[in-house]
């Protein structure tokens, strides 16, 4: 009996096309054996819940009880919640690529009975327009090419496997260096919008990873020009209407080249990325702006993502009402009833509200050419932003997807444990060891880590994403704390992840479990997409843990893993900043030793040091240290009441004895 299976799924995005009558099925093998069963080919949509041509696309004809008829006579039909199932994204997204079409979601894909894909697109209308076909006349001639042509939809699965094997197997044998890490860094920065930041043109996306390895490219270098840009971009962001300058928070990316007009949904990882990015800012410049911009997220964060379990839920929608950014848009009338004619017209000024709006006849507020605001002006400003903030809680809020990722929550714990170190904010450090217990409350089974949480069903196993992203918050926080369970169970996933999902061949990660369900190819990559390649991750957190824990195996894994995937960087490394990153952590990091009565004075000053290449351990004498630690023997004869040791490619400092003199000593020490 054909039917709508979504009822019984917990991911949101599923379950707000439960009453679509489509004849959804959630993937799996019980969807493929209906097509085997019923000789009709898979059509696979996949999305996510804060998308908003999803909506759009799902309004129009998975609504529409005529186009719904023909899917159901014509297809097996699946939908794919993306962020629960990202292996399956990635594999027909690739796919996808292969056939020459651009990316994006809604992802619209058609499959023979085994899963392989033969065609596909993205989001097509209901009716042909704008030079896209119609929905319904793309259903009708693709089941007839599946019916009347099956051996050129056999050419096209076999083409398209053939090249998602071969672009699985990445290319490595480069040995890549400082000098190449500093050339690639003034390529990309020669990328830039002068005038707007970012890389130039439009759409604008974050790009944390291509920010940050303009940041450590300054750090090697000296030259300031490289995190002026980097600084230059957070400054636009942060002043832009990608901010969400209410409620705090950035958005997904700006449909346009100046930050202005943002597509509305807040995702998880994005504000996890920039807050450490906010971080090293401020720190680096002492621009308070960043300062002011990391406390607002991280209240964003707390308000309105805390799960009920204390971790992190995935995202806001960019939709209210059936409208895209309508939550968070004024018109000037709203902001006179909100603050009174004198105040709104103290406001406008500097957030660019006029009568005729700047979006659609409303106004997405911005700083974008207002210019330098003092910390008394924005003091002044803080009142009415909280009065609107007030009258904003009042509207139909958007959806909040409050599924919890283990990978997602893994980077924004790590964000936070490495920002509320860095800037002396306990609170945000509480807040990540509260989010890391739950996660691994919830979602460890068995000794193994899950992907996705909600309502007690767990997705099981977890990816390498999930094991690489909670591994490096267990480091972070070990590192912000000196706790020791967070740096075992750090141990644990990159342990996981070795026997579990090693590729031998290349000697990198494939992103599923080797005993996860079967899938048309098992997938493997080592590019940046929104958030940072797993391999990148697992290869910075494998060199950290080495260097915490003092066991070379672990350093020698990092090497073979980043050696692995060196030739594609090289190749490409606007698309490998993460792994480049990870490199510049292998070739520069400082190992901070913190021994004694004083220990934790001492770690206290190494925190304040940028985190991207330094790592903090304590230990009551050197005796405690574990053997493979190369400031073992020298931290033996530390004095009574503390010191801190210094190692940087394996050469180690005579110990620092006095805290205040911690920070000069590494920098000193590290050139």
């Amino acid at each position: 009996m054909s039917e709508n299976r979504l009822g019984a799924e917990t991911s949101p995005y599923l379950l707000q096309h439960k009453d679509n009558p489509v004849h959804w099925w959630p993937w799996g093998p019980e969807a493929l054996a209906e097509a085997k069963r019923s000789g009709r080919p898979v059509l696979l949509s996949v999305g996510y819940a804060a998308c908003h041509w999803c909506h759009v696309m799902a309004h129009e004809s998975f609504e529409d009880a005529e186009t719904a008829d023909l899917m159901n006579a014509l297809f097996v039909n699946i939908k794919v919640d993306r962020e629960e199932r990202p292996d399956v994204d990635q594999i027909y997204m690739n796919a996808l690529h292969e056939l020459g079409e651009q990316g994006g979601w809604p992802l619209t894909m058609f499959l023979n009975a085994d899963g392989a894909p033969f065609w596909g697109g993205t989001y097509f209308p209901k009716t042909a327009s704008y030079g896209r076909p119609g929905f319904k006349d793309v259903l009708w001639q693709v089941s007839q090419a599946y019916r009347e042509t099956p051996e050129k939809v056999a050419h096209n699965t076999d083409a398209i496997l053939s090249r998602l094997a071969a672009a699985a197997k990445p290319a490595g044998g480069v040995a890549l260096t400082l000098a190449d890490l500093d050339k690639a860094a003034q390529q990309i920065a020669a990328l830039f919008d002068r005038a707007h930041g970012g890389l130039r043109g439009a759409p604008k996306f974050p790009q944390a990873g291509l920010l940050e390895l303009l940041w450590r490219a300054g750090d090697r270098t000296g030259d300031p020009q490289l995190k002026a840009v980097a600084a230059f971009t957070l400054n636009r962001m942060c002043e832009g209407g990608i901010y969400d300058h209410v409620g705090g928070g950035f958005s997904r990316y700006s449909v346009d080249e100046r930050w202005l007009v943002p597509h509305f949904e807040k995702m998880l990882y994005d504000n996890a990325q920039l807050l450490e990015l906010l971080a090293l800012a401020y720190q680096e410049t002492g621009d308070e702006l960043f300062l002011l911009r990391a406390r607002e997220t991280v209240s964003w964060l707390k308000r309105e993502m805390v799960t009920a379990d204390g971790a992190f839920a995935a995202s806001l929608d960019a939709d209210s009402e059936g409208h895209e950014g309508k939550f968070y848009v004024w018109t000037a009338d709203e902001i006179v009833a909100v603050l009174g004619k004198e105040d709104a017209a103290e406001f406008a000024a500097f957030y660019d509200v006029t009568d005729e709006g700047n979006w659609e006849g409303q106004t997405i507020l911005n700083r974008t050419s207002f210019g330098d605001v003092s910390m008394v002006e924005e003091a002044r400003l803080r009142p009415m932003k909280e009065k609107l903030l007030a009258a904003r809680a009042q509207r139909v809020r958007p959806g909040l997807d409050d599924k919890v990722l283990a990978d997602w929550n893994g980077l924004m714990i790590a964000a936070l444990a490495r920002a509320g170190a860095l800037l002396d904010e306990p609170e945000w450090v509480d807040l990540a060891a509260t989010a890391f217990d739950a996660v691994v409350r919830l979602m460890v089974k068995d000794g193994r880590l899950g992907h996705s949480y909600r309502e007690g069903r767990l997705v099981l196993p977890g990816l390498a994403s999930d094991l690489a992203a909670m591994a490096r918050a267990g480091i972070a926080l070990h590192e912000a704390t000196g706790d020791e369970a967070p740096l075992a169970y750090a141990e644990d996933f990159l342990n996981r992840l070795e026997a579990d999902y090693l590729d031998p061949q290349s000697g990198a990660y494939f992103l599923t479990a080797a005993d996860a369900p079967g899938l048309v190819m098992r997938p493997l990559s080592s590019l940046d997409e929104a958030l940072p390649n797993y391999n990148s991750v697992a290869a910075d957190a494998l060199i950290r843990l080495a260097a915490l824990t003092g066991q070379d195996d672990l350093r020698a894994r990092a090497d073979r893993l980043i050696g692995a995937l060196t030739g594609a960087a090289a190749q490409n490394p606007l698309a490998h900043p993460s792994l480049l990153n990870a490199l510049d952590t292998r070739l520069r990091l400082a190992e901070i030793v913190a021994v004694g009565a004083r220990r934790e004075a001492f770690a206290t000053a190494a925190l304040r040091l940028p985190f991207l290449t330094r790592v903090v351990a304590r230990a009551a004498d050197g005796a405690a240290l574990r053997k493979g630690s190369l400031t073992r023997a020298q931290a033996q004869s530390a004095p009574p009441d503390g010191a801190a040791f210094i190692c940087v490619a394996e050469r180690c400092s005579l110990p620092v004895t006095n805290p205040d003199d911690l920070v000069g000593a590494v920098r000193d020490f590290a050139r």
